[in-house]
């Protein structure tokens, strides 16, 4: 099984980007990110309602019209500040795999995923960004005539929640739709937040640094069904937690596994962070009006600490709830304020304290479930929508990347965990009832 590069472009945008717009300053929470980009595969079953040229010629020219709005995409990194605007376009990638597309996810290799993508260092932490394109694409087709389409988007500009909403305005061109969302830059405006001090981004890099531990790590998926979710759910209910949901149940439930499993590693009870990130929109204290198709990383780092031996999946539920209700609208204020530097720096400060204990264990986890299956450029939805496996000595490791199922009501976890960890968190004999490992796409719900 080989992927073969067809051809290499940059798509510009259909118009120009105006001058005065030419450097893009990135905001606040741009800084917040450890992983240069956000990747994404879309797999897409063989139809006959275009073939594949003609497809890939769609393609090019919506996300040339798309661009023209959402205009720091056809740039360039410029710094760890900036965008530069230049319009040279995205970095599209045509290439061809020999082999079916339903050959390949009848069991599909976690590490083989990169080859999908339109180069390997999106997926690296450390891998130096200035100079590479904000927005990354490669199109991959199938002896079959089925196609992956591969995303990178530069998480300097963009987080989960944006990305999809550059998604929905991409497929509008593409289907032809009069209307489509138009970017809302509301968070890059310069009173909306104070700017970053090198003080608070110094904090910041270490409490990253904290993080991002190293070592020998495998990825695994899990998935949960409708029934396993509800299943979970039920176990996380309780007098102060009614109605968990399901990225709630599932991350409290991957994170008393982890922590077992570190524990038969190791000989003890580690502390164990969970840390996760809370979408901010909402949360902010302006219309929802004034919120609605903005783009940015608008979220914020939420840390729930577990310093003694817990297996109630409720008791979890509530540390992770807890951790992020205290990022409420007089937090924001602070972080808003002209004292928001040093608040922000305390803030880092603490976890990267908390992070640093002897022997602790970090626990970073992503929700993704945003609608992924949604996104038609008019030959019908994906079949499958994937992240890549890490697997190595240099990989980042206790991170969980959490997707929704293509039906909508189950999740698709991808952790990834030192090797022996994961080993033994394969053999917790709650696992087998709840969570399918490793499953084919071809046989999720």
């Amino acid at each position: 099984m080989e992927v073969q590069i067809i051809s290499k472009e940059n798509v510009k945008p259909a118009s120009p980007t105006p001058e005065h717009l030419r450097f893009f300053k990135i905001s606040l929470f741009d800084q917040l990110i450890i992983f240069p980009y956000a990747s994404r595969i879309y797999f897409y079953p063989p139809t006959n309602v275009l073939d594949t040229h003609n497809k890939v010629e769609v393609l090019q020219k919506s996300l040339s019209k798309t661009l023209s709005h959402f205009y720091p995409l056809a740039g360039k990194i410029k710094d760890h500040l900036s965008i530069e605007c230049n319009d040279e376009g995205a970095y599209f990638v045509q290439a061809r795999i020999n082999c079916r597309l339903q050959d390949f996810l009848t069991k599909p290799d976690l590490i083989f995923l990169r080859r999908f993508l339109p180069w390997d260092g999106v997926v690296s932490a450390e891998y130096p960004v200035e100079g590479i394109h904000v927005c990354n694409i490669q199109v991959t087709v199938f002896e079959c005539g089925g196609i992956a389409i591969a995303m990178c988007l530069s998480h300097k500009f963009i987080d989960i929640v944006s990305n999809t909403t550059f998604l929905k305005a991409w497929t509008a061109a593409a289907c032809g739709f009069a209307e489509a969302p138009r970017p809302n830059f509301i968070a890059y405006a310069p009173d909306f937040f104070i700017p970053a001090r090198d003080s608070w981004l110094q904090d910041l890099r270490r409490m990253w640094g904290s993080f991002a531990k190293k070592g020998k790590c495998i990825t695994r998926r899990f998935l949960f069904n409708a029934t396993a979710v509800a299943t979970l759910k039920s176990q996380a209910t309780g007098e102060k937690i009614e109605v968990p949901t399901p990225v709630e149940a599932v991350s409290a439930f991957l994170w008393k596994c982890s922590m077992a499993a570190s524990k038969a590693r190791h000989g003890i009870q580690r502390p164990a962070l969970c840390v996760h990130v809370v979408d901010l929109r909402g949360r902010i204290p302006l219309p929802a009006a004034q919120m609605e198709n903005s783009v940015g990383n608008l979220f914020w780092i939420a840390a729930a600490d577990c310093s003694e031996d817990c297996s109630d999946l409720h008791d979890l539920v509530g540390k992770l709830r807890e951790a992020a209700s205290k990022i409420d609208g007089d937090f924001l204020k602070k972080i808003r304020g002209e004292e928001g530097n040093s608040f922000n720096s305390e803030y880092f400060r603490g976890i990267t304290e908390l992070n640093s204990r002897d022997g602790n264990d970090c626990f970073y986890f992503v929700n993704w479930c945003k609608d992924l299956y949604g996104t038609d450029f008019g030959w019908g939805k994906p079949v499958w929508v994937s992240n890549v496996g890490m697997k190595g000595s240099d990989e980042v490791r206790n991170f969980c990347i959490v997707n929704e199922t293509r039906s909508g009501d189950g999740v698709e976890a991808w952790l990834t965990l030192d090797e022996q960890v994961m080993a033994i968190l394969e053999r917790d004999p709650e696992l087998p009832s709840l969570a399918s490992l490793d499953l084919s796409p071809l046989a999720m719900d």
